[in-house]
């Protein structure tokens, strides 16, 4: 085949594209700026070309460009993000349709029952919160449970909403998942046998909601179910999250459930 006919495939994604039009450059600065997180804050060039798989060489002209172009800083040894990438964020929740559209449905649900909802989506291994509930008069009250800030990510495994959209992906690539990422245990809850995992994806595809509790936080409980678009296609999961001091598992599943069942129903019907 030639390289003009040639594709890329996305191991994650799937997605493909022509050879051609693949800009390696563009790749390797944002796996780069992906390099960063909440474990390790400031990297230097080693680290960087540890985590990327690039050339020290390289890994030290992008991230030289990335600090001319504002996106990083340096002390000359160790580099960090600056706030200029929230240009990206903020970009796609002004503009994106769904954290608009579940804005108002997801505040009604937290006045109607004063606990915290949000919309998630999975990325790869991580699950991200796109929009949340938000009332004025919860703002000196801790009803936020920890990871449920605007572009948090948290792993999909120990999460309601992590498996509520593992469980909608075919079982094949359900098995793959698990053999990519791993099931790390967080707390003792966690649940990391493979085996016992896929049958709870099982159970939750059959129930069409995940229950989780205190798989990724002591003391944090949450139920969650997919939003549809129109073709049947899980795109997001709706969740509600609180401490497992204030609420139970049977208040959670007799009376939040059909709420959020109602509510994603809705969604559907416009998104």
């Amino acid at each position: 085949m030639s390289s003009i006919n040639a594709f890329l495939e996305h191991p994650g994604s799937h997605e493909r594209i022509r050879q051609e039009d693949y800009i390696a450059g563009l790749a390797k600065g944002l796996a780069l700026l992906e390099a960063f997180g909440t474990e390790r804050q400031r990297l230097n060039v080693t680290q960087i070309a540890e985590r990327t798989g690039i050339s020290r060489t390289a890994a030290r002209r992008h991230l030289k460009t990335l600090k001319y172009l504002g996106y990083l800083d340096t002390d000359e040894h160790y580099f960090w993000l600056t706030h200029r990438v929230l240009r990206l964020s903020s970009s796609y929740l002004s503009s994106a349709h769904l954290p608009k559209i579940a804005q108002s449905f997801l505040n009604l649900l937290a006045a109607q029952t004063s606990l915290t909802f949000s919309i998630v989506v999975l990325d790869d291994n991580e699950v991200v919160p796109i929009a949340r509930s938000y009332l004025p008069q919860q703002d000196n009250l801790r009803v936020s449970p920890y990871g449920m800030h605007l572009g948090n990510r948290l792993p999909a495994h120990a999460t309601s909403t992590g498996k509520v959209l593992l469980a909608g992906l075919p079982e094949q690539a359900q098995q793959d998942w698990v053999q990519s990422y791993g099931l790390k245990r967080l707390t003792p809850f966690t649940l990391t046998d493979p085996t016992r995992f896929m049958q709870v994806l099982k159970d939750i595809s059959f129930s069409d909601y995940c229950l989780s509790k205190e798989e990724h936080e002591l003391g944090v409980i949450a139920i969650a179910v997919p939003v549809l678009n129109a073709q049947g296609q899980a795109i997001a999961a709706l969740n509600c999250m609180s401490q497992t001091n204030r609420v139970q598992e049977d208040y959670l599943i007799q009376q939040i459930l059909p709420l959020l069942r109602n509510t994603a129903n809705e969604l559907r019907n416009i998104i």
